[in-house]
Parts: C-alpha cells; sequence; structure tokens
C-alpha cells in the first residue's frame, strides 16, 4: 500500500458522513481506515486506526468539533486534519486552522476541492515523486488545421488506451459545433457535455458518471452538445470544474479539441498534460504548427507540452523528410502514423475503433505505441526516427525569414 493515504472521518450527521463516504470510495490510493459518527469516540478510534488525515465534520457542534481538532493532534501529531463546515464565517475558518487543521473544507464538499487537498498533503507526505490522487492523465488532442484526422486520432487513442484494465479512459468531445467522436464510435448518448454544464452547481462524481456513455471498448464517451444553441452553455469556469472532477475519477482523459482555438480549447490545453497537435506533412501543415508554436510560447508552460504527431505519413511520394521538418519547425517529431486510408475509413464507416476493426494494420499499431508513450506521463519520449531528407523546403524556409 505504497503511497496510500489512510482516511478516518467522524460526521454525526448520516446524510453528510454517506455523502463523504461515497465520494472516498470512489478515488483510488485512498483507503478508509474509519469512520465515526461520535464526536467522543473519535480520538480513540484515531489513536487504533493511526490514519494520515482526519476528517472532522464541525456542523454538529462546532465548539465540540474545534475541542476535537486539538485533542486529536495531541494523540497524533503527525495526522493531517480536515475541518469541514457549512459555516462561511471567516471566524470558523480561522478558529479550526488556529487549533491545528491542515485543510478547511466547505460543506458539501466538492470533489475537486477534497482532492486538491488531499494531492497537497500527499505531497508534502511522499514528495512530488508520490502518486496523486487518482492523479488523471489528460491528453488534449488538436490539428494543426481541419481534415488532419484530429478526431481519428483522438478516438482510437482513447480506445488503445482502454485496452489495458489497469486504466480508466474517458473521451471528451470539445468540438462544440461539428464533433462526432460519438459517430465514429456507433453511439447515441442519453447525456451530452450541454447536460453536464446545465447541472453544475450540483455536479459530483456519482452524477457525472451517470452523464457518460460507455463504449464497448471501455471508453466513457462525454459527446458535444446536440444542438447548435446549447453550445454557449459551456464556459471555461465550469469546463475546469468538469475537468477536475474527471480527473479524479478515470486514469486518462482524451479531448478532442474544436480547430477554433477558442477560450475553452486553451482551457483544456492548459490543464492538459500532453498537448497532441497532429499534423499532416505538407507546407500549410508544417506553415500552421509553426505559428501554433509561436503563440503557445506567449502561455506559459503550454508550449512544452506539444508533442506533434504526424498523421498519414507515406500518402504521397513526393512528402516532405521529417529531417526536413524538424528542421523548420524547430521541434521534434514525436510520432508518426502511417496513411492507410481504406481501413481507417472502413473503421469510421462502421462506427468501430481501429483495435476492434484492424489491431493489427500498421495504423492501428502505430497508434497503441502512441499510447504507451503516453502512459509515461510528463516524461513520455518521442517515437519518431528521422528518415532522411526527401525533399526541399527552400520557398518554406523562405516565407520563415521574410516573417522572423
Amino acid at each position: 500500500m505504497n503511497n496510500v493515504l489512510r482516511l478516518a472521518i467522524v460526521d454525526p450527521t448520516d446524510s453528510s458522513r454517506e455523502a463523504l463516504k461515497t465520494m472516498l470510495l470512489g478515488l483510488e490510493s485512498l483507503w478508509l481506515e474509519a469512520e465515526c459518527s461520535r464526536y467522543d469516540f473519535f480520538v480513540d478510534v484515531v489513536s487504533q486506526s493511526e490514519p494520515d488525515v482526519a476528517i472532522i465534520n464541525l456542523d454538529a457542534d462546532p465548539d465540540r468539533g474545534l475541542r476535537l481538532i486539538e485533542e486529536v493532534l495531541a494523540v497524533a501529531p503527525e495526522c493531517n486534519i480536515f475541518a469541514v463546515s457549512s459555516s462561511t464565517e471567516g471566524r470558523i475558518i480561522l478558529q479550526a486552522m488556529r487549533a491545528g487543521a491542515k485543510e478547511f473544507l466547505a460543506q458539501p464538499v466538492r470533489l475537486e476541492d477534497l482532492v486538491e487537498a488531499l494531492n497537497r498533503i500527499r505531497e508534502r507526505r511522499f514528495g512530488k515523486a508520490g502518486q496523486a490522487v487518482q492523479g488523471g492523465t489528460i491528453i488534449a488532442v488538436t490539428g494543426a488545421t481541419g481534415g488532419v484526422g484530429t478526431t481519428t486520432v483522438a478516438v482510437n487513442l482513447a480506445c488503445a488506451l482502454a485496452q489495458d484494465e489497469a486504466q480508466s479512459v474517458c473521451l471528451v468531445d470539445l468540438d462544440l459545433c461539428l464533433g462526432d467522436a460519438d459517430v465514429l464510435l456507433d453511439t447515441i448518448p442519453e447525456y451530452t457535455i450541454a447536460d453536464v454544464a446545465q447541472n453544475i452547481d450540483r455536479l459530483d462524481f456519482s452524477l457525472l458518471k451517470r452523464s457518460l456513455t460507455k463504449h464497448t471498448s471501455g471508453v466513457y464517451l462525454l459527446p458535444r452538445p446536440v444542438h447548435l444553441q446549447e453550445c454557449g452553455l459551456i464556459v471555461p469556469e465550469d469546463l475546469k470544474r468538469m475537468l477536475g472532477l474527471l480527473k479524479a475519477t478515470f486514469t486518462h482523459l482524451v479531448l478532442d479539441l474544436s480547430k477554433g482555438f477558442t477560450a475553452n480549447d486553451l482551457t483544456a490545453m492548459v490543464a492538459a498534460t500532453h498537448v497532441i497537435l497532429v499534423t499532416q506533412i505538407d507546407l500549410p501543415c508544417l506553415r500552421n504548427v509553426v505559428r501554433l508554436l509561436m503563440s503557445f510560447n506567449e502561455v506559459e508552460g503550454l508550449s512544452e507540452k506539444v508533442k506533434i504527431v504526424i498523421n498519414r505519413m507515406g500518402m504521397g511520394d513526393n512528402q516532405i523528410s521529417i529531417k526536413k521538418a524538424q528542421e523548420t519547425i524547430g521541434r521534434e517529431i514525436f510520432a508518426e502514423v502511417p496513411n492507410d486510408y481504406r481501413t481507417v475509413i472502413e473503421a469510421r464507416n462502421n462506427g468501430i475503433p481501429l483495435v476492434e476493426q484492424a489491431p493489427k494494420a500498421a495504423v492501428t499499431r502505430a497508434i497503441v505505441q502512441l499510447a504507451e508513450a503516453l502512459c509515461g506521463g510528463e516524461d513520455a519520449r518521442p517515437l519518431c526516427k528521422d528518415t532522411g531528407s526527401k525533399s526541399s523546403l527552400g520557398r518554406f524556409l523562405g516565407f520563415l525569414s521574410k516573417k522572423g
């Protein structure tokens, strides 16, 4: 049980105690060591169970709860106390922190607030190498232009990740106007991201999971809205909360972004662990890659996340070489996905992911290898190797020098 946080909770109110238990049981890397419904018994519970974190709900009797914080720390000084209260008074918060609470959470407890607090405790206890509480890897997939196969890569990447039973994967279609991830998976979802946005104030782990559609591949899908008028319901602040909850729920999130680089797209890229920039190896696409990278440099920490993936590699005899492309954009090509139009279009038309439709095809193997590489977290290493020069980029380099 390395890097597992052990928790004990006390709350005399059955409903709020059960709600918190349900939330905790939905998280990995946590162990609910003990629960208690009486303040008077909790010190003994802590003495016997020796939890890393003790969660004390103050609402039933704030004065007694505040004294309990001091009593717990007297017998277990290494225990991290989380105080929970529905009161928003600064006095209560200040008294709880003075009594020794490490964190203060508003009641009802929001999942993302709890996860953030637990991760702060985890970092203090285990260091940055400690595994975050179900610290999901977020992979945002975008394109250098329309039609380069962004959704195909995103959907099949999610399905490839889901082949590992140890991983839970959610695919979110953020191409709010024209997304078609549901079509590629041949699903008719009951709920969409618009439904989640409309219920954002009462969103929790249970409600979010019910809003998703599970595909036979194991991927959970949160599709784009049905009606164009609903696209405006999704705003960056609400999206941040959705991603926080999903990150606490799944080991991997794959976000299929729009080509508009909207405020929602930027929010997703900032939250992401990796940003996959899908392109083809031709002059218009490479020009856009350079422009995008220049823009990403203006957002702190974003450019370092970007991993360039060449799709439909080998589509033409006069295609630009990987070496020349890397020299032009000044970045490594992270991975190549070979051109196999017949296999990919057949899978799309059938609504079947490549791992099921054509598991042995070269295009499928390339996406599976990409998925495996991204499972290494922030330390993912490029898969691409230099293939030598095939053609000149003189005109393109000349264009760049003039712009520079």
